[in-house]
């Protein structure tokens, strides 16, 4: 394999770019989405089951199915290109649930219930997310597949830039018009933005992309099957085992902050109250709070994401200097400070400087756990094994979507007239607690 280029490298991940912008409007805005369509907390966990289920069972299913793809345009691509244009159209259609249920409604003349059109968004959600993982996993894949083994760590390190640019643009567009020209846009636009920057530049990594020819692997591909992976990855070293628990406690602390944030900044930050079952016209009295709330999380995941994408590069230069294992043990200790301060103020300053602080545990999150799995992978096997290593990034998604959803919902109080809120900030110390058991079980992984 020839080296890459930085050239190279940002052609390379120009597709995640776009899958990035996508995945973070679908967490900065899903919330409001759902929430006005009458979803409560826990409710609102639920329908985020969306993405750990589709990703246990998408990403392992269409990671060996990319192993043993043959077609003209390649093992990865028909998986990447397709994922990107069945989300994208979800995607428009997910802020128009409501309209979409009128419409069947008055077009079938059946009668709907009152939740039709949070039933439509929670189905969108579901397409979304598993459009997401389909395109994600045989990306990931790509690396082996392509990238000379000891530029891993810098690839997965230009995959962390992309997902920090990705968000940035993502987030901070709709607050910058907004600050800039006073022009607000709208959640249909803003999904709209996210639907084309998808579609496009995965399109753009589609088109440059080079797959190097199966030949010879691919009949010893064929007679490898899910099981027979899954066997033969454990059974590779002790360490795998050691990588896959810390990346299940990384991503339940992760997930505390990425479904919750939004909540934490309307309702505990700018101080609404829950809103699921109250009138319209009590909706109306806050709905420019909500949008000043909403303005402020997106915000805040663009300084998270900025400072993600400002070390993403230095992160793998440094692991490639003093080794993976003490690069992410201090990014990971970095994160766990950031949330345990947010969980104990509600001074919007600092929370905009401790979301920036743990955008570096962030980025060292989105690439050297996969850079240390990357030395164990078996030729042949790459999109089994990362659609396997997902496992251990969906599966926590379960535990943060149910029980600290419950959890939340049930540590409620009193607020303004004779209206309730939640302990949204309760989700940090969860997390925190998470990612401080990852840093110590990446203490005991080997070189």
């Amino acid at each position: 394999m020839k080296k890459f280029g930085t050239v190279q490298f940002l052609n390379f991940a120009l597709g995640f770019f776009g899958l990035q912008f996508a995945w973070q409007m679908r967490i900065i805005l899903s919330g409001p989405v759902t929430e006005s369509l009458g979803a409560s907390p826990f409710l609102y966990g639920l329908i985020w089951l969306a993405g750990p289920f589709t990703g246990m069972v998408v990403q392992p299913l269409i990671g060996a199915l990319s192993d043993r793809t043959v077609s003209p345009f390649g093992r990865r691509r028909p998986y990447l290109l397709g994922g990107a244009i069945i989300a994208s159209i979800a995607l428009w259609i997910f802020p128009n649930s409501q309209n979409v249920a009128v419409f069947l409604e008055s077009h079938t003349g059946i009668e709907f219930p009152i939740w039709a059109g949070l039933f439509v968004a929670a189905i969108m959600i579901w397409i979304i997310d598993a459009c997401i993982n389909v395109a994600q996993g045989p990306y990931r894949a790509l690396i082996p597949d392509v990238v000379p083994p000891e530029q891993h760590s810098v690839a997965n390190s230009y995959i962390s830039l992309a997902i920090g640019l990705g968000s940035v643009v993502a987030a901070g567009a709709a607050p910058f018009l907004n600050w800039a020209f006073g022009f607000q846009m709208s959640i249909l636009a803003q999904f709209i933005m996210a639907a084309l920057a998808f579609s496009l530049n995965m399109l753009w990594t589609c088109f440059w992309i080079k797959e190097p020819g199966i030949k010879s692997e691919k009949n010893k591909t064929k007679k490898e099957n899910f099981w027979n992976t899954l066997k033969e990855f454990f059974a590779l070293s002790p360490e795998v085992a050691k990588i896959c628990a810390m990346q299940f406690f990384t991503w339940i602390g992760t997930m505390c902050m990425l479904i919750f944030f939004t909540q934490y900044s309307v309702h505990t930050l700018f101080h609404v109250p829950d809103l699921t079952s109250v009138q319209e016209s009590v909706k109306l009295l806050y709905a420019d709070t909500v949008v000043e709330g909403t303005n402020f999380s997106s915000i805040c995941f663009s300084i998270f994401n900025l400072i993600c994408f400002l070390v993403a590069i230095p992160v793998g230069i440094l692991a490639e200097k003093f080794g993976n294992k003490k690069v992410h043990i201090i990014s990971l200790l970095s994160m766990v400070l950031a949330y345990l301060g947010m969980a104990m103020t509600k001074n919007i300053t600092y929370v905009i400087f401790l979301m920036g602080f743990a955008g570096i545990g962030w980025a060292s999150i989105c690439a050297l756990p996969f850079a240390m799995l990357s030395k164990y992978i078996k030729k042949g096997t790459e999109g089994s094994v990362m659609g396997i290593f997902n496992i251990f990034i969906a599966g926590p998604q379960v535990f943060v979507c149910t029980l600290v959803a419950w959890f939340i919902s049930k540590c409620s109080f009193a607020a303004n007239e004779g209206l309730v809120n939640y302990h949204w900030e309760y989700a940090f110390l969860v997390g925190a607690a998470c990612l401080l058991t990852a840093a110590a079980i990446t203490y005991t992984v080997k070189k």
